[in-house]
């Protein structure tokens, strides 16, 4: 369906400061979707793989202060996680910085493997690039498959979330007909294709955190009076 892009190749489109866009859909709809946009984006394929494997631990402190941060709508917000790029056999931790005017920087550091106990460069790294100390522990698993796509006239890519599984110790949620889109540009275009195809089909663009939908589902504790309308969304879309 799709021409191919190499992950080197994509990397010229990194865009680690940028703007995300994102839609949720229900899966039946990617196919139609797909078909639409085929000749205007390549597809990020790895030894021959197109749907790629990424498993993530994300970070938190004691008082859960990345998830209410965003829940209290704090223009300011950080994220801080280790993903598993699984077929490229490639680890980091990375940290993701949101700005009041909805920019968002990326950091990361290669590391060998998952760490539930942050090592010392790692620690090191989080306060260099956040200008923070933070006490910080596991919060959540998040398993998912991905589609990468680029725009082949202009600088943009395309994530396509699939299969989006969340664990901590014994429990867990499964989304399977959940599909998360997110449109990642230096500055929002409305004239993207994706844009478009998804703006026909009726799907309009939606805040929407995995983390955030991943700790409400996991933790009955936590407030989550602004996510409620989210989670409805999501409901509706998938049953």
């Amino acid at each position: 369906m799709f021409s191919t892009i190499s992950l080197e190749e994509m990397n010229s489109v990194a865009l680690m400061k940028r703007t995300d866009t994102k839609f949720i859909i229900h899966k039946s709809l990617l196919i139609s979707i797909l078909e639409n946009i085929k000749n205007d984006y390549k597809v990020l394929e790895i030894d021959n793989h197109r749907i790629m494997t990424y498993s993530s631990l994300y970070f938190d402190t004691n008082d859960t202060k990345f998830y209410k941060d965003h829940h209290n709508g704090k223009n300011n917000r950080t994220k801080i996680r280790i993903r598993k790029y699984v077929e490229s056999n490639l680890c980091f931790l990375e940290i993701k910085q949101k700005n009041g005017k909805g920019v968002t920087m990326k950091s990361r550091t290669s590391i060998n493997d998952f760490e539930t106990d942050l090592s010392k460069n790692s620690i090191d790294f989080i306060t260099a690039s956040t200008l923070k100390t933070y006490d910080l522990s596991p919060t959540l698993w998040n398993d998912f498959n991905r589609m990468t796509l680029v725009n082949i006239g202009f600088n943009e890519r395309v994530t396509i979330d699939l299969n989006i599984h969340y664990t901590m110790g014994k429990i867990e949620k499964m989304y399977d007909d959940l599909v998360i889109i997110e449109v990642k540009q230096e500055s929002f275009n409305r004239n993207s294709p994706i844009v478009k195809i998804l703006k026909s089909f009726q799907h309009h663009p939606y805040s929407i955190s995995k983390y955030c939908i991943g700790m409400v589902n996991l933790y009955t504790d936590l407030k989550y009076n602004r996510f409620k309308e989210k989670l409805n969304k999501i409901n509706k879309i998938t049953n």
